[in-house]
């Protein structure tokens, strides 16, 4: 069987810049914010079209049920399918590029329009260019180039769109996963196109508990405290006992695994939201010092709500990491007049790690030298993302992280992606798919 040339592989993706720049434009100026899951349908529909066109069988699939999904803002999914010569009959080995359609909210404090897609000195901007519209199009300029060189792929391509991974992924990758989109005998090797760096491998990520605490109380009116007892006072005995006593302990717990940045290599703890007593409401008051807003309703909170994000290293365990924070409530309960809590589970997932000499570690070290002239260093994320569901539901333990883009810019104003770091990971995709999907070497 003839292989493939692949410096006119890498000449062609060359030519190819102002289409990885349009398509990189193209899918940022589709606003997918989530919440609520604005647009998804939209941009599932733009990139199977385009994918369609060129020869992928395409499925849209929405996940029906759940979290988010309505007819209004329905969870829609795209799976495109190139079959090679032993694609279609499972003779060959199938690599599948997935990246998440989604982005976050705008915010504020930028200077570029956030759906632009302006280009500016080298770089794209706009929400998502970086996390990751820009990572998607790479894969998508790497598959299609790869399929016009007339090449007869023994294995397939896949590419797929998926949303809600800013949220967990449970209506994407997690479905889909669910449904062996991501299991062999389809599938064999996943990159996942996050912005990592294109000279850096993600192997894996860190490991995320995400809980609701409520403290209790008893409510009373407010000029007769006296009368009631005060959830938001017990919760901040506890927040005091997360400061003073779990996060020093935290910050000596350090891992082996190459996380970055450096300062996500020991456990860490965020508490996400904290409310307790009246709905949250706005006070306001007029040219006279009247009140012209909503008003206080005079009580004593009788339950306060805390969300921790708790991230673990992989030399924890999950039900250890959970009763840690447990065992402080329970001191708290037995040593405090009226303490009392309740615990819910929002979301758990335990670290992942790739090893080292996985064959899609490897062929993509090989192509990130080949394109960059320098070896690829191998670190782990500090967040979850979708490999998770890959590696826990799918089963498939042959999956990384790689595309362009800087990690610190993403759901940052004025977010960007560089057009080189574009073209240099488009052409270590092709390289990298050409290797796990074409002729044993």
């Amino acid at each position: 069987m003839a292989t493939l040339n692949t410096d006119t592989l890498l000449q062609r993706i060359e030519a190819k810049r102002d289409e990885l720049i349009a398509l990189t434009q193209d899918l940022v100026r589709i606003p997918t914010i989530n919440p609520p899951g604005d647009a998804y349908e939209a941009c599932a529909r733009f990139l199977g079209e385009r994918l369609q066109k060129r020869g992928f069988a395409v499925e849209y699939i929405r996940a029906l049920g759940a979290p988010g999904d309505s007819d209004r803002y329905p969870r829609t999914n795209v799976v495109a399918r190139y079959a090679g010569k032993g694609g279609a009959s499972g003779g060959g080995e199938c690599v599948h590029f997935n990246s998440h359609i989604d982005v976050v909210e705008v915010g504020s404090g930028w200077t570029m329009a956030p759906f632009g897609g302006e280009v500016k000195d080298g770089k794209i901007y706009g929400r998502g260019t970086c996390d990751m519209k820009g990572g998607l199009a790479a894969s998508v300029i790497a598959c299609e180039t790869l399929i016009e060189m007339g090449f007869d792929l023994p294995g397939a391509l896949e590419i797929s769109g998926t949303v809600d991974e800013e949220s967990g992924g449970f209506g994407g990758v997690g479905y889909l996963a669910s449904l062996g989109y991501f299991s062999k005998p389809r599938v064999h090797h996943v990159i996942i196109p996050e912005p990592l760096g294109v000279d850096r491998i993600c192997l894996g990520h860190r490991g995320v508990w995400w809980a609701e605490v409520e403290t209790k109380g008893r409510i009373a009116h407010g000029s007769m405290p006296f009368l009631g007892d005060s959830a938001i006072n017990h919760m901040s005995a506890f927040v005091h006992l997360l400061e003073t006593q779990l996060v020093p302990r935290l910050a000596q717990r350090h891992t082996a695994e190459p996380v970055e940045p450096p300062g996500a290599r020991v456990s860490t703890l965020n508490i996400n939201s904290l409310h307790g007593g009246q709905v949250e409401q706005r006070y306001s008051t007029d040219e006279q010092g009247r009140p012209s807003g909503d008003l206080p309703a005079p009580v004593v909170a009788h339950s306060c709500r805390a969300v921790l994000d708790r991230r673990f290293i992989a030399e924890e365990n999950l039900d250890a990491v959970k009763q840690e924070i447990i065992g402080m409530l329970q001191e708290l309960k037995a040593t405090r007049p009226g303490f009392d809590f309740g615990v819910r589970d929002i979301m758990s997932f335990v670290p992942t790690a790739t090893p080292q000499d996985a064959p899609v570690v490897d062929a993509t070290a090989r192509a990130i030298a080949r394109v960059l002239g320098r070896e690829p260093s191998y670190i782990s994320s500090p967040g979850t993302y979708d490999q998770k569901h890959i590696v826990r539901t799918g089963k498939l333990r042959d999956c990384i992280a790689y595309g362009p883009g800087i990690l610190d810019l993403a759901h940052q104003p004025d977010e960007y992606v560089g057009i080189q770091a574009l073209e240099d990971s488009a052409k270590v995709m092709a390289l990298a798919a050409y290797k796990l999907a074409g002729p044993t070497p």
